[in-house]
C-alpha cells in the first residue's frame, strides 16, 4: 500500500474517531458536531427546500439533515487531518501532524458553536488514528508488514474510538428525574381516555403513542431545572425572571390539549394529543402587568427559535411542564414549554424562555419563511385506517377544530352523493382536543369515501382542498375502497 493511501486513510478514520469524540461527551445535544451541521443546514437551506423537507419527506427530512451532517463533518475533519498529514510529510516531520490536527479540529468545533469539552474529545479522539500507526509499525513481526500494521492500527484505533463515544454518548447526556407515574390524578385520566377510546383497529388512541416532532434545531438543547428560567420583558411594568420552582409551584391542572402542525397534510401524521400539566401565563402575566403599549408578543427558545403573535392569544395559554405524568420529553420542549390552545403547533413554542410583549407586529421564525401559521387551526376529518372484516368494512380516524369542538362527523360511501353520521368517541375533558371517529357499511364494490366533520355549532368543514404550505391544509379528505 502506497503511503499516499496510507494517508488517506488515516485522514478519513481521524474524521470518524473526532466526530464519535464529540458525540461522547453528551451524546446527540446540540455540542455533537453532527447535529450542529444539521441544524445550519435547516436554517440556511431556501424556504422551498425546507417547505419540501416538512410537507413531503417528514421525519425522513430530519434524518436525511442527520446524515448530511455526519458527512460534512467527517469530511471536515479529514480534511483538517489530511492537511495536518501534508503539512508534516512536507517539513519532514510526520509527528507534527498530531498537534496540528488536533489543534485545528478544537478550532473547527468551537467555531461551530459546540462547547470545549465537546471540541476537545473531538480532537482527542481524531489524534488517535494519527498518533497509534506509528507505534505499531514498530511492533516486531515477521509476518505483518509496517505498512499493514499501520493501516491496521488507524482503523483499530477509529473503531475503538467510535466504541467508546457510543457508550459514552448514551449514558453521558444530562439525567432526567424520575420517569414513573406516581400521580393519582394523572392515572385516572389516562384510564378515562384510554376508556374512552374507540376499539378500532390500527386507529392511535386518544393520547398519543407516538407523539410528532417538527423543530428548527435537529437535537433538542441540554437546559436543567436548575439553568432554566424564564425572563417576563418588554412594555411591561415589571420584568420578571422565574426559576423552575417559582412555575411549578403555581396552581396547576392536568389538561388534554392537541396540537397539530401548519405543516400538516391531509394524509399526513403531525396532530396527536397529550395529557399536559400546565400552569396558566395569564397569572404570570398579571404579576408582570403588561401596559397599554403591548399589542403582540414573541416567545423565545432555548434553541433561538421564536415565534410572534397578538398578545391577547396568551389569554389562554399555558406553560407545560408535564407530558402524560411524566417530565416532558426533551424532543417536547423540557423543562418547559408553551401550549396555545386552538392554534398551530408552531406557536406553541418548546424550551421557552422569554416572553417579550412587543409594542408592534413583528415577524416569528416561519413567518420569514413565508409559513401564515400563527392563528387558529383548521378543522379537519381525517381517514387514518381502513380495514374489512367479512361483508363489514371499517373506516376510522381523528377529528379536530380547536377549540371551536367537534359535534360530528360524516362519511359518503358514494363520493360525496349521500351522507351518513360517524360513531364519535365520548369528548375528553377540555375544550382544545380531538375526536376518534368510525363508521361500518356493507361495500357492494370499489368506491370513494369521504369524510367532513362538524364543529360543535354545526359550522360545516370547508371543501375546497388546500395544501399546508402556506397556511394549513384544509378540505374534505377521501381514500379509495378497492373491491
Amino acid at each position: 500500500m502506497s503511503r499516499r493511501r496510507e494517508r488517506g486513510i488515516q485522514a478519513v478514520a481521524a474524521g470518524v474517531a473526532g466526530v464519535a469524540g464529540s458525540y461522547a461527551v453528551g451524546g446527540f445535544t446540540p455540542g455533537f458536531v453532527p447535529a450542529t451541521i444539521a441544524t445550519a443546514i435547516t436554517r440556511h437551506s431556501p424556504d422551498a427546500v425546507i417547505r419540501f423537507a416538512i410537507t413531503v419527506l417528514g421525519d425522513l427530512g430530519r434524518q436525511l439533515a442527520v446524515v448530511a451532517g455526519f458527512l460534512l463533518a467527517v469530511a471536515l475533519f479529514a480534511g483538517i487531518a489530511g492537511g495536518a498529514l501534508a503539512v508534516g510529510r512536507r517539513l519532514d516531520a510526520d509527528p507534527l501532524a498530531v498537534p496540528l490536527a488536533g489543534g485545528g479540529i478544537f478550532a473547527a468545533t468551537t467555531t461551530l458553536g459546540s462547547g470545549a469539552g465537546a471540541a476537545l474529545a473531538a480532537a482527542v479522539a481524531a489524534i488517535l488514528p494519527l498518533a497509534v500507526p506509528p507505534l505499531t509499525a514498530r511492533v516486531p513481526s515477521e509476518r505483518v508488514s509496517p505498512a499493514r500494521r499501520r493501516t491496521l492500527g488507524t482503523v483499530g484505533s477509529a473503531l475503538a474510538t467510535v466504541w467508546v463515544g457510543i457508550e459514552s454518548g448514551v449514558l453521558s447526556g444530562p439525567a432526567l428525574p424520575s420517569r414513573a407515574v406516581s400521580d393519582p390524578a394523572v392515572r385516572d385520566r389516562l384510564d378515562e381516555a384510554e376508556a374512552k377510546s374507540l376499539d378500532v383497529s390500527g386507529l392511535e388512541p386518544l393520547v398519543s403513542t407516538d407523539f410528532y416532532r417538527v423543530d428548527a434545531s435537529i437535537a433538542a438543547p441540554q437546559t436543567t431545572r436548575a439553568e432554566w428560567s424564564l425572563s417576563v420583558t418588554g412594555e411591561v411594568e415589571n420584568e420578571l425572571d422565574l426559576d423552575f420552582a417559582t412555575v411549578t409551584e403555581m396552581d396547576s391542572e392536568e389538561r388534554f390539549v392537541t396540537l397539530r402542525c401548519v405543516g400538516d397534510g391531509l394524509d399526513d401524521e403531525k396532530m396527536d394529543t397529550a395529557l399536559w400539566t400546565v400552569v396558566p401565563v395569564s397569572e404570570i402575566l398579571d404579576h408582570a402587568g403588561v401596559t397599554d403599549a403591548g399589542s403582540h408578543v414573541m416567545l423565545r427558545a432555548a434553541d433561538d427559535y421564536y415565534q410572534e403573535f397578538p398578545v391577547e392569544v396568551l389569554d389562554s395559554a399555558v406553560l407545560a411542564y408535564r407530558m402524560n405524568g411524566r417530565p416532558l420529553p426533551r424532543g417536547h420542549g423540557f423543562p418547559v414549554r408553551a401550549l396555545v390552545p386552538g392554534h398551530w403547533g408552531e406557536i406553541n413554542v418548546k424550551w421557552l424562555e422569554e416572553i417579550e410583549i412587543l409594542d408592534r407586529e413583528a415577524e416569528g421564525y416561519w413567518e420569514k419563511r413565508g409559513w401564515h401559521g400563527t392563528g387558529p387551526v383548521h378543522t379537519v376529518a381525517k381517514i387514518e385506517t381502513t380495514s374489512r372484516e367479512g361483508a363489514t368494512q371499517t373506516v376510522a380516524g381523528h377529528a379536530y377544530a380547536g377549540t371551536r369542538g367537534i359535534s360530528a362527523v360524516e362519511v359518503s360511501t358514494d363520493g360525496g352523493e349521500t351522507w351518513s353520521e360517524a360513531t364519535l368517541s365520548e369528548p375528553l375533558p377540555g375544550d382544545d382536543v380531538w375526536r376518534q371517529w368510525a363508521f361500518e357499511y356493507e361495500p357492494s364494490g370499489s368506491h370513494e369515501v369521504v369524510a367532513r366533520a362538524r364543529e360543535a355549532d354545526g359550522t360545516l368543514q370547508p371543501e375546497e382542498r388546500t395544501e399546508p404550505y402556506p397556511s394549513g391544509a384544509t378540505g374534505w379528505d377521501t381514500e379509495e375502497i378497492e373491491r
